[in-house]
């Protein structure tokens, strides 16, 4: 798994603002959506597919369609399963095309591929984003002995070459639910990232006037927190939570494509591209269609990201 950008840090809190106005992070999300034809584009792509994921089971019992059921008359066993037709088979029934050798439903195994990778990485990130930032904060603001605990804990976890264990742990415990498994190995193994910038940030903020202000009032560490540090730290977090979505994608169609991510007869994008590397000569749609959905989101998840964290770093620079 990819080290997030280090660019998240350019949201850090600054002494040439006003410490009491923290970045308005919703209305430069706004804007950043909207703000260049590139990101316009990412920013319907992705609606319309966190939409077709949400609302698969729908689409695809209109569309007459499902991704588990075998057609066995849109492929040709004299050539080996290659499907009727041109382009994969692709016509009113079968939009994508179908699967060689069993003449699975393209569309709809996309739809729930989107569906799947979708729920983990958003599942994933919510959690690793959770986790590092309670621990960021509490080593960051409390400092001794804790921040000595939590900074070796995100140390040794950091020390390990996350994708090999990821490998490791995934073909080790085979028989538990995949989704969660990886959500849980996805979680464990990026937290710290999150976590070490958020400590800094915090280490940063906690030393302004403001909040030496907050604490000499007599003011209690829960609102300190709340109402004074994390409002300026939101930034880098926010930033950092972009980064990964993508990040995660690509992470669990690597792990699906080795064998050790999700299970057939599940849809996964990472599975599909690896179930198609045979028939690339052949049948090369089964292998773009896939491939072409999973570059389309990550790219059109950067581009917001990286938009955003733009937006938000001008925004704090002023």
């Amino acid at each position: 798994m990819s080290t997030l950008s280090t660019g998240a840090t350019a949201a850090s809190s600054r002494p040439g603002r006003n410490p009491r106005k923290p970045p308005r992070l919703v209305q430069e999300f706004r804007k950043a959506l909207f703000s260049t034809p590139a990101t316009i584009i990412a920013s319907i792509y992705l609606v319309l597919l966190v939409l077709a994921a949400i609302i698969a089971p729908l689409i695809t019992r209109w569309a007459g369609v499902d991704p588990y059921s075998f057609n066995e008359d849109t492929i040709d066993p004299a050539l080996g399963g290659i499907p009727l037709g041109l382009f994969g088979g692709m016509s009113a029934d079968h939009p994508f095309g179908v699967e060689p050798l069993n003449g699975r439903d393209l569309f709809a195994r996309v739809l729930y591929g989107a569906r799947l990778s979708l729920s983990i990485a958003g599942i994933a990130t919510l959690l690793t984003a959770t986790i590092g930032v309670v621990l960021g904060v509490l080593a960051g603001y409390v400092g001794g002995r804790l921040d000595q605990m939590i900074s070796r804990l995100m140390d040794f976890v950091m020390a390990f070459p996350a994708l090999i264990f990821m490998i490791a742990i995934l073909s080790a415990v085979p028989q538990v639910d995949r989704m969660v498994m990886l959500v849980v190995v996805l979680s464990f193994f990026g937290w710290p990232q999150i976590a070490r910038v958020v400590r800094g940030q915090v280490l940063s903020v906690k030393n302004r006037e403001y909040v030496e202000a907050a604490t000499a009032s007599g003011g209690r560490n829960r609102h300190i927190i709340f109402q004074e540090v994390l409002p300026n730290v939101s930034g880098s977090i926010i930033v950092m939570v972009t980064l990964m979505i993508p990040n995660y994608i690509a992470t669990e169609a690597g792990l699906s494509f080795l064998g050790v991510g999700v299970r057939p007869p599940d849809p996964s994008w990472g599975q599909m591209i690896y179930s198609a590397v045979p028939w690339f000569s052949t049948a090369p749609h089964f292998f773009i269609v896939p491939g072409i959905f999973l570059s389309m989101t990550i790219l059109a998840c950067m581009i917001v990201g990286d938009e955003y964290e733009r937006r938000l770093g001008r925004v704090i620079e002023r």
